[in-house]
């Protein structure tokens, strides 16, 4: 076994892709990022795959200042220990790892171990995938609309809001409004509105070649209760599977609410990833 730091993304890519598309729905988080650091979004990034022969073992990813992200494809004897050894001897920071429960679990007692890290679940997530919208879903008064600058602030002062609570952030005013800013150039963004006010909003992200995931779901508290969330998301995903053969989202699976909203418009749990912090 050997691990190996990628310079490059496209080789990094090439060298993995085939592998994860196998899995395309539970991977859409690798994939997506990997197209992202193709595409120029960030400027900082690790890439490092264990490699046994032809066979890839294990595979992570970093943007800083976001948690490392691990995949383990098949388990081998001191892959997370070799690993871990080798970031700490880099003197890379690592805030937190993401991945699937068990395999995150495992590279963060190993971290701790080396690093005397504490560790803190930061969100046990649900990974949900949807085919079709359900039918007959009852349908809050409005509609919706891609967003556009003149939603901008709005939308600045949400994000923030939705980063307080899914612990998150916190980003600053001018991050907030550099994400905002990005999202709405790509066309990234829809808003739910009522009688010219807009009451809710969601956003797409990291297309891979047959699913696109959702996030970024949110509405102020004066408009909460009332179905707009669950009405712009289900109509949204339905626009959004005349192009893509599935949707992804991730829940926060202590918050019952939502998961509840998006079992009833035909979201199914296919996973159970961790986000789990170093302090």
């Amino acid at each position: 076994m050997e691990w190996k730091f990628y310079e490059e993304p496209a080789a990094f890519g090439d060298r993995i892709e085939t592998l994860l598309y196998e899995n395309e729905d539970k991977n859409s988080l690798f994939l997506g990022i990997i197209n992202q650091i193709k595409n120029g979004l960030y400027e900082e990034y690790y890439l490092a795959l264990a490699e046994d022969g032809d066979r890839v073992l294990a595979a992570a990813l970093m943007t800083p200042p976001h948690p490392l992200q691990w995949t383990v494809f098949h388990e081998s004897p001191g892959l997370a220990e070799e690993f871990a050894k080798l970031l700490k001897e880099s003197n890379l920071e690592i805030p937190g790892v993401i991945g699937d429960k068990q395999a995150a679990k495992q590279f963060a007692q190993v971290w701790a171990a080396k690093t005397g890290k504490a560790v803190e679940l930061q969100m046990d997530e649900g990974l949900y995938r949807i085919d079709a919208v359900a039918k007959g879903l009852e349908k809050s008064p409005g509609t919706w609309r891609v967003a556009n600058k003149r939603d901008a602030e709005l939308l600045e002062e949400w994000y923030l809001l939705f980063e307080k609570d899914t612990g998150m952030g916190p980003s600053s005013y001018k991050e907030a409004a550099a994400k905002i800013e990005r999202f709405l150039n790509d066309k990234e963004i829809y808003v739910w509105e009522v009688q010219g006010e807009v009451v809710s909003c969601m956003k797409k992200s990291r297309p891979s070649k047959h699913g696109i995931s959702v996030g970024f779901v949110f509405t102020p508290e004066k408009h909460r209760r009332k179905g707009y969330a669950r009405t712009l998301v289900a109509e949204v995903t339905e626009e959004l599977l005349l192009e893509y053969d599935f949707v992804m989202l991730y829940t926060d699976l202590k918050n019952p609410t939502s998961n509840k909203i998006y079992s009833e418009i035909g979201y199914e749990q296919i996973g159970n990833p961790v986000h789990l912090r170093f302090r």
